[in-house]
């Protein structure tokens, strides 16, 4: 029963994420191509496929020889006037939707980047994944792809932790960030007792990393076996989904990285389970002892959180914007885990962070 409570919560609570809108890509990485060792980092960028930047998308070389897969959308760089990086969730990839329109972002200049985490889509595993590394590959991308000394980000869900890496390590190269519906690990050693003490996520999450750590062989069998229906609990459950995000999940392809035939892939597998670890492990630093580290001026790091999230309690977002005073929070009312499926809120997300605009729809409603 344990298992069976463990592994729902690991298949519905994270795998939410991935129905940000995970197109028909390739799941493993592509072979890289043969690279002259000479060549320098700007050289190991792949041309893109079209003149076009809504469909333009190429690979970079890191440092330490993977290769990071990429999709640019909005107007072009050069002509752009705001550089922003989205990173995605678990199990999702460099095709998510985020429903920003084509006419706001040649309205505002916006050039968005997004791009397969390590171990998604056509990047490369990365066996030694890490809050640094990730946000390490952030920090890449945005040099080889000539970002400039500043960029935006926006992190989804579980591509928060990424995100809150960037904001510890490198809050010199950002000009702004967003944390859209991101998850809450359950150890931070500053959540308080009592706000957490009754959320049955919370032993259900260390439990569920101690199965991903300890006893790898048991969890791809359950999460590929026949015998037993381990899947079934993404199936619109309304323990995991709001009223909002069932009628979003009615035009959705549905959870093909966590489908048992792609689970099968052991790459895969292993990629999404050290997800898993090092989003709900022990981290090396506490995000809600973090001082602000764009000093004194207008707000740069927002939070939008959805009233109605089953997957992170509203009570535990406010509890973090009232930690962080810094921090502009945002509540969206009818709003649920799938926020980016929202064009409104998008729209939103995108003038708030670039513009510093406050839409009063988005107020939270508590004292």
């Amino acid at each position: 029963m344990v298992l069976k409570r463990v592994m729902g919560m690991m298949m519905g609570c994270l795998g939410m994420s991935c129905c940000l809108r995970i197109s028909d890509q390739p799941t493993r990485p592509a072979p890289p191509s043969e690279c002259d060792d000479s060549t320098s980092a700007s050289d190991d960028v792949e041309p893109k496929s079209s003149s076009s930047v809504s469909s333009a998308s190429g690979r970079i070389k890191l440092s330490d020889g993977r290769y990071l897969a990429y999709k640019e959308r909005g107007v072009p760089k050069d002509q752009s006037n705001y550089r922003i990086i989205i990173v995605h969730g678990f199990a999702s990839n460099k095709e998510m939707n985020f429903m920003a329109s084509q006419k706001l972002m040649d309205e505002l200049g916006i050039y968005l980047v997004q791009f397969d985490r390590a171990g998604y889509g056509e990047s490369d595993p990365f066996p030694k994944r890490s809050l640094k590394s990730e946000a390490s590959d952030i920090q890449e991308l945005a040099d080889q792809l000539q970002l400039g000394s500043k960029f935006y980000i926006i992190g989804v869900s579980v591509g928060s932790y990424p995100t809150w890496s960037c904001v510890k390590d490198i809050p010199h190269r950002l000009a702004g960030v967003a944390l859209v519906v991101p998850f809450i690990n359950y150890r931070w050693p500053s959540l308080p007792h009592d706000l957490i003490q009754d959320d049955y996520r919370k032993n259900l999450s260390r439990w569920a990393v101690w199965i991903a750590r300890h006893t790898p062989g048991l969890l791809h069998w359950w999460m590929t076996q026949k015998m037993f229906p381990s899947s079934s609990v993404l199936d619109r459950n309304p323990k995991f989904f709001s009223t909002k995000d069932l009628e979003v999940l009615k035009n959705t392809p549905g959870y093909q990285l966590l489908s048992k035939s792609k689970l099968k892939d052991e790459p895969i597998f292993h990629s999404l389970r050290k997800d898993f670890i090092v989003a709900f492990g022990k981290w090396d630093f506490d995000p809600l002892t973090l001082k602000n580290p764009f000093g004194q001026s207008q707000s740069r790091l927002h939070l939008w959180q959805g009233y109605e999230d089953k997957v992170v309690p509203v009570e535990l977002q406010r509890y973090v914007s009232t930690r962080l005073p810094w921090i502009k929070y945002h509540e969206v009312p009818d709003g649920g885990h799938l926020l980016v499926y929202d064009s409104d809120v998008c729209e939103a997300i995108l003038r708030s962070l670039l513009l510093g605009d406050d839409p009063p729809l988005y107020k939270p409603q508590f004292d």
